[in-house]
């Protein structure tokens, strides 16, 4: 747990001071190199105005994409420089580099009220192995006086930017408004829910979510599952599942889950009935069947049913507190995602606190056109997972205490 208070952005004197702050400008890009949704960038704004305002120059730090520890013209940040100036109305400096000489020397010259943009962090592979060269993020501090971090969506890495960079700013490396605003509501999940509290929990694999979903049975009052990672809780309890997304090597764990929920006295709801079809892809024929039926060996199951979306919705309206994260089904198809947009909808309509955990589930609700209606949507899918799983994360822990 984050029991102790960290250095705010607000307890700084950022009168002429060289501010490095690390964001989360890790967009998407189409292959024009064009951003396709800004939404990360405009998440930093706070902080980054903040900073302008009390007379600081502002360098800021990020990664974008998977880089293989070297430069890749599709992973620059230039895109991001030339967005973040179009919002702000003023230039942004965009270093060629995140490190070196001539990276020092644009820093040293940057005047209060200026922002310098370094290139991606990932071009080095330090930033992601720090332990391969601790100079790298002694190279990074060199820039600024004051650390700022504002990256939740990779405060659960223990990376250069995000950690080690720490140990150079004794007493002067603080959380940023994002972060504050994040931890704020994941705490209140965790700490003081209203209740009912509910959680949704979909998507893919169950095996990115086995510690959430075991953190969440202590605080949740029930857990709804949706998504590919049905099918796995499904075969734990002896239903054929065709050729449905599964984990084969987590079929005990997920049992256990289920052997779990029941030894909390928490319900853990498993769709009733399930949209099935042999292809996923457009204008594919499918059919509905019942969960205790089967699915039958050339089908797959590709989204929750009407019966189980009568159910969800009939007990998420009881809700005080929501969290969700993941899809009930392959909601990027029209198809398949009735599941996904009723729960999406349901969300929106709540009374309660509604916190949506990144990842797919952001785009769920945007394209369901409801994202307005959300109470906080976390723009870290993982960090919003492991926050829950373990309390805070490593890029919290490691900033000044207060």
């Amino acid at each position: 747990m984050v029991t102790k208070t960290k250095l705010s952005l607000k307890d700084l004197d950022l009168k002429d001071k060289k501010v490095l702050m690390r964001v989360d400008f890790n967009v998407p890009l189409d292959n024009k190199n064009n951003i396709t949704d800004d939404t990360r960038i405009r998440a930093a704004l706070p902080s980054i105005q903040y900073v302008l305002e009390q007379g600081g120059a502002l360098i800021l730090m990020s990664h974008l994409g998977r880089p293989k520890g070297m430069p890749e013209a599709k992973y620059s940040l230039a895109p991001c420089a030339k967005a973040l100036a179009s919002i702000l109305g003023k230039p942004v400096k965009m270093a060629p580099n995140c490190v070196g000489s001539e990276v020092e020397s644009l820093a040293q010259s940057l005047k209060p009220g200026e922002i310098l943009l370094l290139e991606n962090l990932r071009f080095n592979p330090a930033e992601e192995k720090p332990e391969n060269d601790p100079k790298f993020a002694q190279k990074l501090a060199k820039l600024g006086d004051i650390y700022v971090n504002d990256a939740f969506g990779t405060a659960h890495r223990a990376h250069s930017s995000t950690v080690e960079i720490t140990k150079y700013f004794p007493g002067k490396a603080a959380i940023g408004f994002l972060m504050e605003k994040e931890i704020e509501y994941l705490s209140k999940l965790l700490n003081d829910p209203a209740r009912p509290f509910y959680a949704v929990i979909g998507g893919a694999k169950i095996s990115s979510k086995i510690g959430v979903l075991k953190a969440l049975l202590k605080v949740v009052d029930a857990i709804f599952i949706g998504g590919g990672m049905t099918y796995t809780f499904l075969k734990s309890q002896g239903v054929a599942i065709g050729k449905s997304l599964h984990e084969d090597d987590l079929i005990n764990e997920a049992g256990e889950i289920l052997k779990a929920s029941k030894m909390e006295n928490k319900k853990c709801y498993l769709p009733l009935d399930n949209v099935i079809a042999q292809e996923i892809k457009e204008n594919a024929p499918s059919r509905i069947v019942k969960t205790n039926e089967g699915i039958p060996d050339n089908y797959q199951g590709v989204d929750i049913g009407p019966q189980t979306i009568e159910q969800y919705v009939k007990e998420l309206k009881k809700a005080k507190t929501v969290f969700w994260n993941g899809p009930m089904g392959v909601f990027e198809i029209k198809e398949f995602a009735k599941g996904t947009n009723a729960i999406a909808h349901t969300l929106a309509d709540l009374k309660g606190m509604t916190v949506v955990g990144g990842g797919e589930s952001v785009a769920a609700v945007e394209a369901a056109g409801v994202a307005d209606k959300i109470s906080h949507i976390s723009t870290g899918g993982g960090a919003s997972l492991e926050f829950i799983e373990f309390g805070t994360l490593p890029g919290i822990e490691a900033l000044s205490d207060v």
